[in-house]
C-alpha cells in the first residue's frame, strides 16, 4: 500500500471521529499565550484520556485554536495517523515511538511524562495454573504489537530466560485480546489500564507480574514534524501540552472528580475507572539524556530480538523545544 493510498484511507477514517471546539471567549483555561490563534489542532487519545483528564481539570476550553479528537485502540495506529499527516500530535506509551522510528515514520517525540509501573501488566485467568514468568514457555500470549505491553512482555520474558520464540504471540488490540482472554483462548495477556483493571474487576484476572523492575514507565506526546513546522500549530501545541502539564498536576490531588469525568466520557463502569486512575498519574518530565538512553536500551533490546531492524538511533526522533511546559505545569 503506498504512503499516499494509507494517508486517504486514515483521513476517511478519522473524519468521523469526536469533535471538541473550544470557545476563543470563553472557557476557564489558564496557560501561557495564546497559541496558535485561528488554527485547528488535531489531537490523537486513548480512552479518552487526554480529553477527559483536561475537562475534568477545567482546561479544555479557552483556546484561541479548535481541537479536533480522534480516538485510537493503542498507541501504533496513531502513529500511522501522525505519520500520514492526519493528526498534529497524540499520546502514547513508550513503545509505539521505537516501532514508528524503526519504520521510518515521520514523528517526534516532544513531551515525557512518568507513569505509576503498577498499571503495566501481565494478566492470566483467574484459575489459571501459571504462578510465574518462566511458565509462559510455550503459552499463547495476548499482546498489542508495538504497544507498550510488548516491552513489558520482552522484557518479563528476558528475565525468566525467554525470548518471544519461546512463547505463542497472539498480536491483538486490547477489545480483541480482551475477548480472546475471556473465552480462554490465550492464556496470558499483557495490556495496561484502564484494561487492566477492567479485567481484574469484571473478569476475576490475576495478575501474574507488573511493570515494576521490568518498564521505565514512560509516556510521550508524539507530533507530526510537519505540524511542527507550521508557525500556528507549533504554538498551539505548545499551548495544549502546557495545559496537559497542568492537567497531569491537578490529577494528582483531585483523583476521584478525573475518575468520574473519564467514566462519562468513555462509557468506563465508575469502578473501573476509579481503580484506573491511580495508577494512570503521570508525572511531566523533561526529555533529557536519561530518557533517550533509556528508549535507545528499548530499541536495542527489540532489535536484538529481530522484532525491528537494528541501528535505529532514537534520539533522531526526539525534539526538546517544549521541555520548558514541564515547569509551567507547575505554576
Amino acid at each position: 500500500m503506498t504512503r499516499k493510498l494509507l494517508a486517504a484511507l486514515l483521513l476517511i477514517a478519522l473524519s468521523g471521529t469526536a469533535c471538541a471546539s473550544t470557545d476563543p471567549a470563553g472557557g476557564s483555561a489558564s496557560s501561557d499565550g495564546a497559541g496558535g490563534s485561528g488554527v485547528t489542532l488535531r489531537v490523537g487519545d486513548q480512552k479518552a484520556g487526554s480529553q477527559a483528564l483536561l475537562k475534568a481539570a477545567g482546561l479544555l476550553d479557552g483556546t484561541s485554536y479548535k481541537i479536533t479528537w480522534s480516538q485510537f485502540t493503542s498507541g501504533p495506529p496513531m502513529l500511522e495517523a501522525i505519520n500520514a499527516g492526519a493528526v498534529d500530535v497524540g499520546g502514547v506509551g513508550n513503545t509505539p515511538p521505537v516501532f514508528a522510528a524503526a519504520a521510518g515514520s515521520k514523528i517526534k517525540v516532544v513531551a515525557a511524562y512518568r507513569q505509576n509501573l503498577a498499571g503495566a501488566t501481565i494478566l492470566v485467568p483467574q484459575g489459571s495454573p501459571i504462578t510465574a514468568p518462566a511458565q509462559l514457555k510455550g503459552k499463547k500470549v495476548a499482546v498489542a504489537k508495538g504497544s507498550s505491553a510488548h516491552y513489558h512482555l520482552l522484557s518479563v520474558l528476558k528475565k525468566a530466560g525467554l525470548s518471544f520464540t519461546d512463547i505463542q504471540p497472539q498480536y491483538l488490540q486490547p477489545a480483541d485480546a480482551l475477548a480472546a482472554f475471556t473465552s480462554g483462548t490465550v492464556d496470558a495477556w499483557a495490556i495496561w489500564e484502564p484494561f487492566t483493571s477492567q479485567a481484574e474487576l469484571q473478569n476475576k484476572a490475576r495478575l501474574l507480574v507488573d511493570g515494576n523492575g521490568y518498564v521505565n514507565g514512560l509516556n510521550f506526546q508524539v507530533a507530526a514534524p510537519g505540524a511542527l513546522d507550521d508557525k500556528g500549530k507549533d504554538a498551539a501545541i505548545r499551548d495544549f501540552l502546557t495545559r496537559l502539564a497542568k492537567a497531569r498536576t491537578w490529577a494528582v490531588g483531585h483523583q476521584p472528580e478525573w475518575a468520574a469525568v473519564w467514566a462519562q466520557e468513555t462509557g468506563l463502569p465508575v469502578e473501573v475507572a476509579n481503580a484506573a486512575v491511580a495508577n494512570t498519574l503521570a508525572t511531566p518530565i523533561v526529555i533529557d539524556d536519561s530518557v533517550v538512553t533509556s528508549e535507545q536500551q528499548m530499541a536495542d533490546a527489540f532489535g536484538a530480538e529481530g522484532l525491528i531492524p537494528g541501528g535505529l538511533k532514537f534520539s533522531d526522533f526526539v525534539d526538546d523545544r517544549f521541555n520548558d511546559v514541564v515547569a509551567k505545569g507547575q505554576q
